[in-house]
């Protein structure tokens, strides 16, 4: 028996749904069609979009001949027999599924042909190929992006599944919305969710929210480490937790722990408890290791527990971004080449110089703290710390730092 997903799937770009920028009426590739030209394309986006059925429409709306390669599990010699058809066969297409993994041999052999026009080349990918395809291969190829299908796309998916079904089938409105919402985005999902639920219901029977629930257990969540909406989700783990907002940050973590892998997760935690709070909470430091140690030693489901503690509380905690900015600043100096010699009184070994003037031991004097210059010559007025008032810890460092520098100032003009 036909998958309705396979039996659903468009074979002209009008029945494509979604991704009007590229197959709309004035989008790119349509236009492409109409003046039956296509160039070589990378199309990348998350899975569901529609990479692979716009190429295959594309084809078939332009009549050309159109082979598929999967570049994790196909081999040369594969290669090699559809390049021989395309010697012979014009403006023959060749698609290629996960193209940033293709290996290096079947780059070299494939791209003399692609330069030359024996044949038309469609990567399809998950991962920005901007990261991880082949410079060569980049170079000759248009990239665009997929953009991720609204709800009113997967809704006409939807009623387009009921149509296509052997039987008729009711939904209600809260189980069509359970539904939509569970696809997580993706086209496939949603039919195959509906294609299950008219084999799980009896004739005449409507589907309830209750009844889809028990038929579908768990929402189509495509998070993969190596898939960039893997880092997307991090990234709005680290931007919602800077932004003190705990629901959103709950959320994403939430979607993270469904890829159950941990390291790239605890990595983010740190870096942002030492990015964006710093000073302003020190005692994070050590709460948030102690929370991702607990997290792997635990495993899921119970790691998280630690972990949506410690992401609420990094959210709500003080944040303080001025180390972090600090630090940017003197690493640019020294990229650019601001520096110069240490003063020789810090150097490990003295020297004969007679310009060297000894090293004060800032223990011998009074508050552990004595005015001499640690800075190169060339630089020796440079700041790049400045303290932030958002807690009581980095403002009273401001105060310590802020007596330092107005004794180096009298110092000065008592010196004149």
């Amino acid at each position: 028996m036909e998958p309705l997903a396979h039996k659903m799937r468009p074979r002209t770009l009008d029945e494509v749904i979604g991704q009007a920028h590229l197959v709309g009426k004035n989008g790119v590739i349509r236009r492409m069609v109409e003046n039956r030209r296509l160039s070589s394309l990378i199309l990348y986006g998350d899975p569901g979009t529609g990479k692979t059925t716009i190429a295959l429409a594309a084809c078939a709306d332009l009549g050309f001949p159109c082979h598929t390669f999967n570049a994790s599990t196909d081999n040369k010699a594969t290669l090699k027999e559809i390049i021989d058809f395309a010697r012979l066969q014009p403006e023959t297409v060749i698609i290629v599924d996960e193209i940033h993994r293709m290996k290096k041999d079947i780059q070299d052999y494939l791209l003399p042909f692609v330069e030359r026009g024996d044949l038309i080349l469609i990567g399809i990918t998950t991962v920005n190929p901007y990261h991880s395809v082949n410079p060569a291969i980049r170079s000759r190829t248009l990239i665009y992006k997929l953009r991720e299908l609204t709800e009113e796309d997967l809704r006409v998916a939807f009623n387009r599944a009921l149509a296509n079904l052997d039987k008729e089938l009711k939904f209600s409105p809260d189980a069509e919305n359970y539904l939509i919402g569970m696809a997580g985005g993706e086209i496939r999902s949603l039919i195959n969710m509906v294609e299950a639920a008219a084999f799980a219901s009896r004739a005449g029977e409507e589907i309830t929210l209750d009844l889809a629930k028990s038929i579908v257990l768990r929402p189509a969540v495509h998070i993969d480490k190596s898939d960039d909406n893997y880092y997307d989700t991090l990234s709005g783990l680290h931007k919602s937790i800077r932004g003190s907002d705990p629901d959103a940050a709950l959320h994403y973590l939430a979607k993270l722990l469904t890829a159950e892998d941990f390291l790239p997760l605890v990595r983010r935690l740190y870096c942002i408890c030492y990015e964006d709070i710093s000073l302003a909470n020190p005692a994070m430091g050590p709460k948030v290791r102690a929370a991702c140690e607990a997290a792997l030693e635990l495993g899921m489901p119970e790691a998280r527990l630690p972990l949506a503690s410690i992401v609420v509380d990094m959210a709500l905690s003080p944040k303080s971004n001025s180390t972090y900015k600090a630090i940017e600043t003197a690493m640019k100096d020294i990229a650019e080449g601001r520096s110069g010699p240490l003063p020789l009184h810090l150097k490990n070994i003295g020297s004969f110089d007679p310009r060297q003037t000894p090293y004060k031991y800032p223990h011998d004097y009074p508050g552990s703290w004595v005015d001499q210059q640690y800075l190169p010559d060339a630089i020796r007025d440079r700041k790049y710390y400045f303290p932030k008032d958002s807690s009581k810890y980095e403002e009273a460092l401001g105060e310590r730092y802020r007596a330092i520098e107005n004794a180096k100032k009298k110092n000065k003009q008592n010196d004149r």
